[in-house]
């Protein structure tokens, strides 16, 4: 195991990495990667870059896995892993980032260019900045400081690039898992996705995620004769209302390892439905997102749904159509005594005198698809919170810190 003057070494040689560090986030910004799902066209420039990254570090190898997708240009979506042996190798430590970003969202909401990242004093400013371009960056870097100084980690260090976590993982962590041997038991497995602005927050546990895709169909027709037609816009607020209040009512446990400590029901996005204002719509599109309490089982939540939407049928004389873009049941949580945890708690007090605390989340992370096979993985990071908003940025020092941590992870014997 490294000693302190070696950890002093390389946490010295990050801090000397900071410009570059800063400016690799800039060129990263610069390149969108969106799903087709999102209009985009996938990950493979953004992958093409990291992999010169990768190159340039000096990993022992590097490898992509393609997996097959018609619907993007060149007709794959790029996985990418990188290894760097270690003393040890009868385990890995690995860090997962995902190259995907999700759309900006309304330009007026943006002080800047989303696809052009702005430094402001201590943050940087622009899409996936902070969700999920800190800790690609912060992982190159803890083991470009660690080559720097010709350290050799304690057990092998594994970096993960995949696609396609923002929408599914079909094409991203699902498609290694089940092509690819990557993985056992004993390996460390750290996914930088979520966290606070303490670096205290280990994730262990999620709910279980539900995506609800509601189209609600009436009949079309001239707003100033409604009696000719059927408003499926009106009927859609009804049932959007009504659920909202049926899901929080019947699913209420609470438990404070997760935060919030609740289920949670949202309405989120919203299709067009008429162009015009004096057209009553025959068709009305929404969205739910429901991070349900692991006691409770998905088919519950749908059938309940169901219920309150054959009941709107027969008020409105609509029809209504459920579909599920996303349902995943919540997998058993990492044991907050499972060396992963224990390993990144020490990690976090060495780096930043504080102590970290597992805790449960809303779920939808990659360390779900891990936990579903039975490996013990732990979600963490140094974050504002900003993934997904108008003006996302990233704190240059929480991108430091990570890299920090990282380091003295790949220096450390459990």
């Amino acid at each position: 195991m490294w000693q302190d003057k070696e950890f002093k070494m390389v946490f010295k040689r990050i801090d000397t990495l900071r410009r570059e560090m800063v400016q690799t986030q800039m060129r990263l910004t610069a390149i969108p990667a969106l799903s087709s799902v999102n209009k985009g066209q996938g990950e493979a420039k953004k992958a093409e870059y990291v992999k010169g990254l990768l190159k340039s570090t000096g990993f022992d190898k590097i490898e992509e896995f393609r997996a097959p997708d018609k619907t993007v240009p060149v007709g794959y979506r790029p996985n990418l892993v990188a290894r760097l042996r270690g003393r040890d190798h009868r385990r890995t430590i690995w860090v997962l980032s995902h190259l995907d970003v999700v759309p900006p969202g309304a330009r007026n909401l943006w002080k800047t260019d989303p696809y052009k990242a702005v430094v402001k004093g201590s943050k940087i400013y622009g899409r996936g900045t902070e969700d999920n371009q800190q800790p690609i960056v912060s992982s190159i870097y803890a083991v470009q400081a660690m080559k720097d100084l010709k350290l050799t980690p304690e057990y092998d260090v594994g970096l993960i690039f995949v696609a396609d976590e923002e929408t599914g993982s079909k094409f991203g962590i699902s498609y290694l898992l089940k092509k690819c041997d990557l993985f056992s038991r004993k390996d460390i497995i750290i996914i930088p996705d979520a966290g606070n602005s303490k670096s205290t927050m280990m994730e262990v546990a999620e709910k279980s995620i539900l995506w609800l895709k509601i189209t609600t169909r009436g009949k079309q027709c001239h707003a100033s004769a409604p009696q000719a037609g059927i408003n499926a816009h009106r009927a859609a607020a009804h049932l959007l209302c009504r659920l909202d209040e049926l899901l929080h009512k019947k699913f209420r446990a609470q438990d404070r390892i997760f935060s919030p400590p609740i289920s949670t029901f949202e309405p989120t996005k919203k299709e067009a439905n008429v162009e015009n204002v004096n057209t009553i719509p025959g068709e009305d599109v929404f969205y739910f997102d429901c991070r349900v309490m692991p006691q409770y089982c998905i088919k519950e939540v749908i059938r309940l749904i169901k219920q309150a939407s054959r009941k709107v049928e027969k008020t409105f004389r609509v029809k209504i159509a459920l579909e599920p873009v996303q349902a995943a049941q919540a997998a058993p949580p990492t044991k907050t005594d499972a060396p992963v945890v224990k390993m990144l708690e020490q990690a976090v007090r060495y780096v930043t005198g504080r102590k970290a605390k597992a805790v449960g989340i809303g779920g939808g992370t990659l360390a779900a698809h891990f936990r579903q096979r039975g490996y013990d993985a732990v979600v963490w990071s140094t974050v504002d919170g900003t993934c997904h908003q108008p003006n996302e940025y990233c704190v240059i020092n929480n991108m430091v810190t990570d890299a920090k941590v990282f380091a003295y992870l790949f220096g450390r014997r459990i």
